[in-house]
């Protein structure tokens, strides 16, 4: 007869088999990490973490998810906890009203005609024109200060609620919108001054 641990360990790998985590998934969270983190040693680490935060939380998971769909989330919590202590000493974020008055009309509120955005020409088709196009925007995101990109990167790239980026890297709702002003005004003329 089976003891209860033996029967918990069963249960386990009918869901999981932890065994062959990295094998399966490393090279994908680490790309996942990389693309929100810009930084090596750190989405390395964060993957090292998520797994041993995987064996540690084994005994829940049920299979309701697959296993990829599972570290995946753990790994988001990872690195909303790194953007959390990164952001710990953060600024409050203000901006002139010349610096708006620069870019926008004061009457109407609309863009200046020099500042208004030019239509990049992209053929969406093309995937020559679409890799070029997603090098240049990587560059830039690149140039981008720490809080800055990780607000874009957990509003654009994982699709956060913005009262949660709010929470998570405790910042009142007026930085956050002054920090994405900021960011796609950046990102908008790197791309302008980078694109053909």
């Amino acid at each position: 007869m089976q003891n209860e641990t033996d029967k918990g360990l069963t249960a386990k790998s009918l869901y999981s088999d932890p065994i062959s985590w990295v094998e399966k998934y490393a090279d994908y969270l680490y790309g996942f990490a990389m693309s929100r983190l810009r930084d090596e040693d750190v989405a390395k680490d964060l993957v090292q973490d998520t797994f041993l935060a995987g064996l540690q939380r084994l005994d829940g998971f049920e299979g309701n998810s697959k296993e990829k769909t599972w570290l995946t989330a753990i790994l988001k919590n990872k690195i909303a906890d790194f953007y959390r202590k990164r952001s710990a000493n953060s600024f409050n974020v203000t901006v002139s009203g010349d610096e708006l008055q620069s870019f926008f009309d004061a009457k109407s509120g609309h863009w200046t005609e020099k500042d208004y955005p030019r239509a990049f020409g992209l053929e969406t088709d093309n995937p020559l024109m679409m890799k070029e196009i997603g090098s240049i925007l990587n560059e830039c995101l690149a140039k981008l200060p720490g809080l800055w990109f990780s607000v874009f990167s957990m509003k654009h790239m994982d699709d956060l609620a913005s009262e949660l980026i709010c929470t998570e890297l405790k910042l009142t709702a007026a930085n956050f919108w002054v920090i994405m002003h900021r960011t796609k005004l950046n990102l908008r003329a790197c791309l302008q001054k980078n694109w053909n």
